[in-house]
């Protein structure tokens, strides 16, 4: 048994060191698949000027103290040589734990994950309902599709120029709560009213795509289960709950990941409907562009920290999410 064991373990020895090396496998990949190399090399091409450079460059800069007044820039004919300096992860550590770093960024950090929960739940609840409505049979319901889906088709700055004029005093929105005799919010003053205003403008604009997604996981869905379902009795509710929910499964988890990476960096209508005032209602990704071009001197290392700390927190959530999502599957499967 001791001898085969080792005539085993020698085997196994042999074929590891008889396995070709890195560079080897690459050129013998490149051999069997020089098409597709040839075809995806464009692509890398773009990405790595378009994604990768800025990126690395975006990294340095957040290990430096560069700002606006220390860069390279010409002024006049004479060119004036970058003198910012290395300083590591301080400006991580500033960002997080520095002096006034809940004004700078928790309390940012809190409104965002706030307004990405409920504008991503506002989303999928109210596309979900009117995907079921436009699902039925009813008169009419090419046309109401189109209107359904106008507020998503129109330009983001149309739709938020738009409803920045209908909430302004004076606007339709509290001349409809004045006719009321309603209390009429400053939406684009006060604090509390401009969150409140920045997640009906981006619910407007996010339902549709929403309802798009899920009224075609709806489609997809075979009316078999459904009259299988009838035929047992079983509720309306209970279908929705047995049927028409596992059914969308894997459209609902797409587009809810969508849905998260998207607000989460909706610079858009922040922007649009605020500029870079409105501080309390400002997300990570507008304050970050407040810092790094909406004030002097422009501050482009904590701005570029910004922008590393929001892509970190996607991964991570994005990791832990398909993690979820895996672990469901196994459990329902």
């Amino acid at each position: 048994m001791s001898v085969a064991v080792q005539g085993a373990t020698g085997k196994g020895s042999r074929e590891r060191e008889q396995r070709p090396g890195l560079l080897e496998r690459v050129k013998r990949s490149y051999a069997k698949h020089w098409y597709a190399y040839a075809m995806i090399a464009p692509v890398v091409l773009v990405l790595g000027v378009l994604v990768i450079y800025p990126l690395v460059e975006g990294i340095w800069l957040t290990l430096t103290d560069a700002n606006s007044l220390n860069v390279a820039r010409k002024i006049g004919v004479n060119e004036i040589p970058a003198s910012y300096e290395f300083v590591g992860f301080h400006n991580y550590a500033d960002i997080l734990w520095g002096p006034g770093s809940y004004d700078r960024f928790w309390s940012h950090f809190v409104w965002t994950i706030a307004w990405t929960a409920i504008c991503v739940f506002l989303h999928y609840t109210l596309g979900l309902g009117l995907a079921l409505l436009l699902n039925q049979k009813l008169r009419g319901r090419a046309a109401y599709r189109m209107l359904l889906i106008l507020p998503w088709a129109v330009p983001t700055f149309v739709t938020v120029f738009s409803w920045r004029l209908m909430l302004a005093d004076g606007g339709v929105v509290n001349s409809a709560l004045s006719f009321l005799h309603l209390p009429e919010p400053g939406w684009l003053t006060d604090p509390w009213a401009q969150k409140v205003a920045a997640i009906l403008v981006n619910t407007w604009a996010g339902v549709p795509f929403m309802m798009i997604s899920l009224l075609g996981g709806l489609q997809s869905i075979p009316a078999e289960l459904y009259e299988a379902a009838e035929m047992d009795g079983a509720t309306a509710w209970q279908r929705f709950r047995y049927v028409t929910l596992p059914g969308l499964r894997s459209v609902s988890s797409t587009v809810v990941l969508l849905g998260v990476i998207w607000t989460f960096n909706q610079f858009n209508v922040i922007f649009l409907l605020f500029g870079t005032g409105a501080p309390d209602a400002q997300l990570l990704v507008t304050w970050a562009y407040r810092l790094g071009f909406g004030q002097i001197p422009r501050d482009y290392a904590q701005s570029a920290a910004y922008g590393v700390i929001l892509l970190s927190i996607l991964i991570v959530f994005t990791a832990f999410y398909r993690r979820w999502l895996a672990r469901n599957e196994q459990a329902n499967g």
